[in-house]
């Protein structure tokens, strides 16, 4: 008689956190499945990786820059744009990609067991992907501009990361969302259509009147936006650091109850699916 063999999810947080880093191969096979998948054979992938955020900044450079004529501070108004859609279409792309994630590998979900995290966790490979194809249109704009980027450049990683924690945190939340309540995906195009004019891309956040600062503080993506353009533009950006804390804040309250929604509907996600 042969030993069954019965494999279960961990029950405690470390222990799941080594299983994670034990399926690290299962990760990075995703991660590149949907790199080709988005690539691979398609010439409109790549371009729109291009033209979706170059298109976005002359929009947003007429508007606000030509018509409104809103300070930039010296700074080239494109420039000024560009600087803060690097880190918004990483979290537009890793919270848009995230939230279907789950339905699409369906298949594996429910056969196997893995650390399902690691599905929506994909979407942040691919957005980094698109976010190195997006860096190279601001270097040729600094370079069409005869802008030089300050020192501070070299801190483009940690802002980077601060860019990661609200995007991967919402993507949990909305992937398992959608799981349970599959109308959810329609609440995604307009949450990115709507944060795309409130967070501080077509404009600077110093022109924010005092008595919104709060409010406006309490959205996740002013401190990435903010940090991208201090890192890459220096003091012709002033970063406004109570705001900026706040809204790291709630980066990282979004990051940390989206683990916890999602470690506590995983185990169901089989039998929605």
């Amino acid at each position: 008689m042969q030993d069954e063999l019965i494999i279960k999810p961990g029950k405690s947080i470390k222990h799941y956190w080594k299983e994670l880093w034990q399926y690290r191969e299962l990760f990075l096979f995703l991660s590149w499945r949907d790199i080709l998948v988005r690539y691979k054979q398609t010439v409109i992938g790549l371009a729109w990786s291009i033209l979706r955020p170059f298109l976005t900044m002359i929009v947003f450079t007429v508007v606000f820059g030509k018509i409104a004529k809103l300070p930039s501070n010296g700074i080239p108004y494109p420039i000024l744009v560009y600087s803060a859609l690097l880190p918004w279409q990483f979290f537009a792309s890793v919270f848009q990609d995230g939230s279907n994630s789950l339905l699409n590998n369906s298949g594996m979900i429910s056969k196997i067991y893995f650390p399902r995290l690691i599905i929506p966790s994909t979407s942040l490979i691919v957005g980094f992907v698109d976010f190195l194809i997006s860096l190279t249109i601001f270097v040729g704009l600094i370079v069409w501009y005869r802008y030089i980027p300050p020192v501070t450049v070299f801190l483009l990683p940690i802002f980077l990361l601060l860019t990661v924690i609200p995007s991967l945190g919402a993507s949990l939340w909305i992937s398992s969302l959608n799981v349970r309540y599959r109308d959810f995906k329609y609440i995604v195009p307009f949450v990115v259509q709507f944060g795309l004019y409130i967070s501080p891309v077509g404009f600077n956040s110093s022109i924010v009147p005092d008595k919104w600062k709060l409010l406006y503080s309490l959205n996740p993506m002013v401190a990435p936006i903010d940090g991208f353009r201090w890192c890459l533009l220096g003091h012709s950006a002033p970063l406004n650091m109570t705001a900026f804390l706040l809204s790291a804040g709630v980066s990282l309250i979004i990051l940390l109850t989206g683990i916890q929604y999602f470690r506590s509907t995983e185990r169901k996600f089989a039998d929605l699916i």
